[in-house]
């Protein structure tokens, strides 16, 4: 499991496992608070309404006075309100009025008149000067159907019980309230694993990105491309600079190594030439011998110096992971520029095409076509042809040479692109440093292109370059 995946469900069980806890408390906590803010209310109701029955209960009218008169008229009488969305159009309590012993004077649904309510817990408690209340069901089969009965004492001037009220109210009538406030709790926690699941993803997107991109760095690192570190701020940008840094003092512990190893090999061949030719001086010899020897440690010393030189420009193109300022070049003017300063001898070299411009470092690409140019003649026999042409094609310039040598034999083809790997010239002569094609393949990657080398038939062979156009 990718780790950005362990964060998502890690972060998003921690939230879900909060929301759910908060989530049931609340709703728990829902139903008991509307009935306690409910329990209060009937508490001042009962005790207000027992103020005003005290008269009629004393002076035996309680059934069909002045109270009883005002208590169904409130029954009667239309609300028309709307509570947090909720419509009341009707009074929804309903009041009893008990005597000393309990039994029931008045009732504003006329249920209960004469019942005996002595041993109910409102009546009972509140004839004996306490709080009184309880919680009936009106059908015992029917769990919804609980009725909230608080009542208060009616006193008599000499201050005994001589009654008792109880305002009673079907929990049923908070229902609608409850329910809707539930469903808001519901809908909000909903709302915030939703949220949360966003964040969640937001933050494994990004976890995942940052370390996505160093590992596409670390990769292209260990397959050798040229690659910058990821720009990140934070851990991970420390962490991508870290790696470069490792990165680039290895490879130029690996790279220093690996030269001198080459360079060594290399240099074995002209020094044995340069030693052997000067022991051979120091002996008298006619002086067609000693211009001949004279002549061979002068080439082996501009083969040396060459070498150095080549060496030392691939080094510093192969060290470099960006072009530092680019400019715009048109390859089809650099290719004729090439072409007119090329030392050629009797072979001609052609220019064909059209501007072709792309976005990178001229002196480079100069280098780079002068090194395919120069490659071409070398190969090429005396009074033949070399032919550079430069085009366009799919989003691409195209700088192709093709010379009229014998070509590349098939076993040399992989290895033309390797470091100090070369092939005798088919006019004679010394090997060249094996540096030039090398030097070529680096500034094409370097800009973002690439560069071939294959078989023309019947023509000989022909290098391609291929670079992004601007």
């Amino acid at each position: 499991m990718k780790i950005g995946l362990r964060v998502l469900l890690g972060y998003f069980l921690i939230v879900a496992l909060a929301a759910l806890l908060v989530g049931r408390v609340f709703l728990e906590q829902v139903k008991p608070g509307v009935r306690q803010a409910m329990e209060g209310t009937l508490i001042d109701t009962a005790n207000t309404l027992a103020e005003l029955a005290t008269d009629d209960l004393l002076a035996g009218r309680i059934a069909d006075g002045a109270f009883a008169r005002r208590v169904r008229a409130v029954q009667q009488r239309h609300v028309g309100a709307e509570v947090w969305g909720l419509a009341k159009d009707r009074s929804g309590f309903r009041v009893t009025v008990t005597d000393a012993r309990g039994i029931v004077v008045f009732d504003s649904e006329g249920r209960d008149l004469g019942r005996d309510n002595a041993r109910w817990n409102d009546v009972y408690r509140t004839l004996r000067g306490q709080y009184g209340a309880r919680s009936t069901r009106d059908d015992p089969a029917d769990e919804a159907s609980t009725v909230m009965h608080v009542a208060a004492p009616i006193h008599a001037p000499d201050g005994r019980i001589a009654g008792v009220l109880t305002v009673a109210k079907p929990n049923r009538a908070m229902a609608p309230f409850i329910t809707r406030s539930q469903q808001i709790v519901m809908r909000w926690g909903l709302v915030l694993m939703g949220s949360a699941l966003l964040v969640g993803l937001a933050a494994a997107w990004w976890l995942s990105r940052q370390l996505g991109a160093l590992r596409a760095y670390a990769d292209a690192v260990t397959a050798g491309e040229r690659a910058t570190p990821p720009a990140a701020a934070g851990e991970f940008g420390d962490l991508g600079r870290a790696l470069h840094e490792m990165r680039t003092r290895l490879e130029g512990k690996q790279y220093v190594e690996q030269y001198v190893h080459a360079l060594t090999h290399e240099l074995k061949s002209p020094l044995a030439a340069i030693r052997g030719a000067a022991e051979l001086l120091e002996a008298p010899l006619p002086e067609a011998d000693r211009a001949r020897f004279v002549a061979s440690i002068a080439a082996q010393g501009e083969r040396m110096a060459q070498m150095v030189d080549k060496l030392l420009a691939l080094a510093a193109v192969e060290h470099r992971q960006a072009i530092e300022a680019c400019e715009r070049v048109d390859l089809y003017a650099l290719a004729g520029e090439v072409a007119a300063q090329c030392d050629a001898g009797d072979i001609r070299i052609t220019v064909n095409g059209s501007a072709s411009v792309v976005e990178g470092d001229a002196f480079l690409l100069r280098q780079a076509i002068a090194n395919l140019v120069e490659n071409a003649v070398s190969f090429s026999p005396a009074g033949g042809k070399v032919e550079v042409d430069v085009s366009r094609d799919q989003g691409m310039c195209v700088v192709r040479v093709i010379d009229s040598g014998p070509g590349v034999p098939d076993y040399a083809l992989p290895r033309v692109f390797e470091r100090f790997y070369s092939l005798p010239r088919p006019q004679g002569g010394s090997r060249s440093s094996g540096l030039g094609l090398p030097f070529v393949s680096q500034v094409a990657e370097l800009h973002r292109g690439s560069v071939t080398l294959a078989n023309f038939p019947p023509r000989g062979a022909i290098a391609t370059l291929s670079l992004p156009q601007a």
